[in-house]
Parts: structure tokens; sequence; C-alpha cells
């Protein structure tokens, strides 16, 4: 799943996969491989690149709708 929702980004961002391979400092074959998921990313692999794309990682509690991303958190809180 997370292949997919790579390349809708980066199609989204009108980038190539050699444009965000380029930015991001992965290989061409590497960003393709994670949209197929021949390789699977790390979480700061995958950020780097929604970044790159302009997307941020949001995750939001079903119950209280409480929003927590990377950059609302602190050290202590981890």
């Amino acid at each position: 799943m997370i292949g997919k929702i790579l390349r809708t980004m980066r199609r989204k961002s009108n980038l190539s996969q050699e444009q965000i391979g380029k930015i991001t400092g992965y290989a061409r074959n590497t960003i393709s491989q994670y949209e197929t998921e021949t390789l699977q990313p790390d979480f700061s692999t995958i950020e780097k690149i929604a970044n790159e794309c302009g997307y941020e990682i949001i995750f939001k509690h079903k119950i209280s709708g409480e929003i927590l991303t990377t950059k609302n958190i602190t050290r202590k809180e981890i």
C-alpha cells in the first residue's frame, strides 16, 4: 500500500522517479522499487519523500480527533 501512496504523491507533484531520487538522494531504481513494493522504505524515508512532494504525514486519533505529526511532538513524549 505504501508504494501506491508514494507513487501518487510523486505524480501529483509532477516529479519523475529520477527527479525525486535526485532531490532525496536515492537512486531512481530505488524509488521504483519503493513504488512497486519490491523494497520497503523505513519511516524516515517515507517522510523525506512525502516532504519533498509537499505532503506531511499525519496521525489522527479516531475518537478524540487529536493529530500527531513529527513536528508537533516533543522528544520527551517519544
